[in-house]
């Protein structure tokens, strides 16, 4: 395991330390679970903009609807 030391400004030190505690968790477990999520979020980003690439287009796109049967859902599907 790594350890950083980073610089934070006194206004968003005092949020997470408030946010943390109102979480149960340590300081280190509150950073790293932010920076965890940050870094899903860039990632998913970086694979949905990849996948786009070889989505179809909106015309191919329709002609699949197309054949797509119009009917009543099922119950379990309604809301």
């Amino acid at each position: 395991m790594n350890s950083i030391s980073v610089q934070l400004p006194d206004s968003l030190y005092r949020a997470a330390i408030e946010l943390a505690k109102k979480d149960h968790i340590s300081m280190n477990q509150f950073i790293s679970t932010a920076l965890a999520e940050k870094i899903s979020a860039l990632m998913t980003e970086d694979y949905l903009r990849e996948r786009a690439k070889n989505a179809p287009t909106r015309k191919e796109f329709e002609k699949l609807l197309e054949k797509v049967p119009d009917v009543e859902p099922e119950a379990y599907d309604k809301f």
